[in-house]
Formats: structure tokens, C-alpha cells, sequence
């Protein structure tokens, strides 16, 4: 996961085709280690594909994925050129469950005044 944030943040940052050494010193800069096999892995799969293509075609397959509570899942695409329009977020209601606290005898029966 942290190969991919750091291949979209050089994509935002408005590198649109970042190296394995932009992706390394994107890693390094928060001391995170640069695993070579996995970043030339990415950078293999991505190759000259659209990042808004492919994260379109991630969302629909997130689409299928059961959330477990009934809530959508919603993923914001990055405006490549302006051109991409952002889908509308589906709303979903949430019940709210409120727990009363017990109270517990934190000081296990004694008190500080007896």
C-alpha cells in the first residue's frame, strides 16, 4: 500500500509517469523502506495506463465487495486534466448505537475518605 500512496502522490504532485527512484525518495522522505521488486511490480502493471482508468475500474470492482454494515464504499478519483467527473456518493444510513457506561468501582471499594 505504501508503494501505491506514494506512486499517486508523484501523480498528484504532477509527475504523471514517476521512476522508481521518484517512488524510492517519496518512501525515503518518511522513512519508510523502498522494497525494489514491488515498486518495479507497480511500475510494470501501470505502464501506460490512465490513473483515473484504473482507479474507475478499481471502484467497480469495489462495487461487488460486501462492506459488512450496509455502507457504501467511496472513493474519490483525482481530477487527471479536469476531464473526470466524480461519480455521486451514494448515501447511507447509519444507525447509531449508544452504549450506557456502567459505572465501575475503578478504586475497587475503597475510597480515599474512609
Amino acid at each position: 500500500m505504501k508503494i501505491i500512496a506514494a506512486y499517486l502522490l508523484a501523480v498528484l504532485g504532477g509527475n504523471t509517469t514517476p521512476s522508481a527512484e521518484d517512488l524510492k525518495s517519496i518512501l525515503e522522505s518518511v522513512g519508510a523502506e523502498a522494497d525494489e521488486d514491488r515498486i518495479e511490480f507497480l511500475l510494470a502493471e501501470v505502464k501506460g495506463k490512465d490513473i483515473t482508468e484504473l482507479i474507475a475500474a478499481g471502484r467497480e470492482k469495489f462495487a461487488s465487495v460486501p462492506s459488512g454494515g450496509g455502507a457504501a464504499i467511496a472513493v474519490a478519483a483525482p481530477a487527471g486534466g479536469g476531464a473526470a467527473a466524480a461519480a455521486p456518493a451514494a448515501e447511507a444510513k447509519k444507525e447509531e448505537k449508544v452504549e450506557e457506561k456502567e459505572e465501575s468501582d475503578d478504586d475497587m471499594g475503597f475510597s480515599l475518605f474512609d
